[in-house]
């Protein structure tokens, strides 16, 4: 089932879907497994340039080296703008700790004071993943992915909605409007699954 809000499609899996992920667990295992790097919008290719010369030294050799040789961004096999992967998997980006820890080099400089860049707004918001459809219009939708088991156990086990857990990455999207919106939409359909 899916619900518009403004100009979004949203899948009700946004509502259905319990959150929350357990770095613990899975010591961030999104930003070094898949095919491809993380989706960007245009704009973003231009802030991680910018962000680029505060991380340099955050990042692996290997990092630096892909970098030198293509950018921070390529444009992957479906045609989507990506951040640029290393031996086919691990974000550019990424940065591994002395515990083995996944972190993303652009995250930890922000938490720093270092940007005023969080990070890709597709990292921030995963697993929710946007979709431009005709007119504008943007899809809403949840990705699903083996890396993530645990966050979705742990938010079974803490029943928070993913669209709760979200709520920060959502409103930096989207707007606060916009998510009063969907905490609205949330307790409609509540309300019609206890009928």
């Amino acid at each position: 089932m899916m619900i518009q809000i403004d100009d979004t499609i949203i899948s009700t899996d946004l509502f259905d879907t319990k959150f929350c992920c357990d770095l613990d667990v899975c010591k961030g295992e999104c930003c070094i497994e898949g095919d491809s790097g993380a989706p960007l919008e245009k704009e973003e290719v231009a802030e991680l340039e910018k962000v680029l010369p505060i991380v340099w030294d955050d990042l692996s050799e290997k990092s630096r080296e892909v970098i030198n040789q293509q950018g921070v961004s390529y444009v992957d096999i479906e045609g989507d703008l990506v951040t640029s992967i290393v031996d086919g998997g691990e974000c550019v980006f990424t940065r591994i700790d002395e515990d083995g820890m996944c972190k993303c080099a652009i995250e930890m400089a922000y938490r720093e004071g270092r940007t005023d860049f969080y990070k890709p707004i597709s990292c921030h918001l995963y697993p929710v993943r946007l979709e431009n459809l005709r007119n504008g219009t943007v899809g809403v939708n949840v990705h699903r992915w083996k890396v993530c088991k645990c966050a979705f156990a742990k938010g079974k086990a803490e029943n928070l909605p993913l669209y709760a857990f979200l709520k920060g990455p959502l409103i930096r999207r989207f707007g606060e409007e916009w998510y009063e919106k969907v905490e609205i939409a949330a307790e409609e359909l509540k309300k019609m699954n206890e009928r």
